[in-house]
């Protein structure tokens, strides 16, 4: 009996989300083709051609040559409109074949989620993970998208001086992995030719040079700052955070956030909310009067243990589709109760998703 519907052995359909929910992307095709060939039309370095017939072979060419027209003239970001991804560890009869990391980098848009304060964090961590151990797994393509990311979230630093520190350690690590494959270059498999990687080197070393002359602008407000609240509010706001070094460089700022930040009940609670009981007893530090010395402790835990990990907002996985996603662009999930099924992806265990 012959077969006639779709293959059932092929991916299936793409689907984009719409006002009106989820969408084939098929029915969109016609419309894209042709606000690309007006693109094209109105574009000064083909008023020279004849657009008056044009058949389809002629059309191919012409959206080659404007593809080749925006790569030489711009710094193209890759796109996708789909925001999800179907993490498929390996072949199937379904489906032949299998996600990677790069190919799962490329596709979650992650260019778009620095915008969006909330997922900045998550974010450089993850490009951290990455330099450090998995860089040279990612494919051309996607190197090409990681350093144009990175470009982004440097350009975004000096214009608002949106969390300096958290870049600076990732260009360190970056710095330090690229020095090593450009000095091993033979031993690694490295995509590309080698005068590539010097050159992003080069462009690191550029970026770290500008961020140790950062100089974090005065603004210039006569509304109530920081200064102006009461001092059990100032200390408040101190108990609000999760990262030790944010503690200390606000403590910087005036002589009374100083006072503050030394509190002794402050690294208390940060040392139980990163650490366990069983990691103080092995590095157990006391002051000259016999107290607990709880910021040398919470520093000296750092050294040998992780901090526990907080994000505005992370990757969701779909556990009944197999699916990555953003949380706001959703995906099309077949599951009866949908967030029953849905889990937060830390950067780490994102990186873990893809170790075959």
């Amino acid at each position: 009996m012959p077969f006639l519907g779709q293959d059932w052995r092929s991916p299936g359909w793409s689907w984009i989300k719409t006002e009106d929910g989820w969408k084939r992307f098929e029915l969109f095709r016609y419309e894209l083709e042709n606000n690309l060939h007006n693109k094209v039309v109105g574009n000064e370095d083909f008023k020279n051609e004849n657009f008056d017939l044009l058949n389809a072979e002629d059309y191919e060419v012409l959206v080659k040559k404007k593809k080749d027209h925006l790569n030489n003239n711009t710094k193209s970001q890759y796109f996708c409109h789909e925001k999800w991804i179907s993490v498929q560890k390996e072949s199937t009869r379904e489906r032949h074949g299998y996600c990677t990391l790069g190919e799962a980098f490329n596709r979650l848009d992650f260019s778009s989620a620095l915008q969006d304060l909330r997922r900045f964090n998550y974010v450089v961590r993850l490009l951290q993970l990455i330099a450090k151990t998995r860089l040279t797994s990612l494919s051309g393509a996607a190197q090409k998208n990681y350093f144009n990311i990175l470009e982004k979230i440097f350009r975004k630093v000096l214009e608002d001086n949106h969390n300096p520190r958290l870049i600076k350690e990732l260009l360190h690590d970056l710095g330090s992995t690229l020095c090593i494959l450009i000095r091993e270059v033979g031993r690694s498999v490295l995509v590309g030719n080698i005068n590539i990687w010097v050159c992003r080197l080069e462009a690191v070393r550029d970026w770290q040079h500008q961020l140790s002359n950062l100089q974090i602008k005065k603004h210039v407000d006569y509304s109530v700052t920081l200064n102006d609240l009461p001092l059990y509010m100032q200390s408040n706001i101190l108990y609000r955070f999760s990262d030790g070094w944010d503690v200390v460089n606000l403590g910087q700022v005036t002589p009374t956030l100083h006072k503050l930040s030394e509190d002794r009940q402050l690294w208390k609670k940060l040392c139980q909310y990163h650490f366990s009981e069983k990691q103080f007893c092995r590095h157990l530090i006391l002051s000259e009067k016999s107290h607990i010395d709880w910021k040398l402790m919470y520093f000296t835990l750092l050294k040998w243990y992780p901090k526990k990990e907080q994000y505005g907002d992370t990757l969701q996985y779909c556990r009944h589709c197999s699916i990555l996603f953003w949380k706001d662009t959703g995906h099309p999930c077949t599951a009866d109760d949908p967030d029953s099924c849905f889990m937060p992806v830390s950067p780490q265990n994102f990186i873990d998703l893809f170790q075959f």
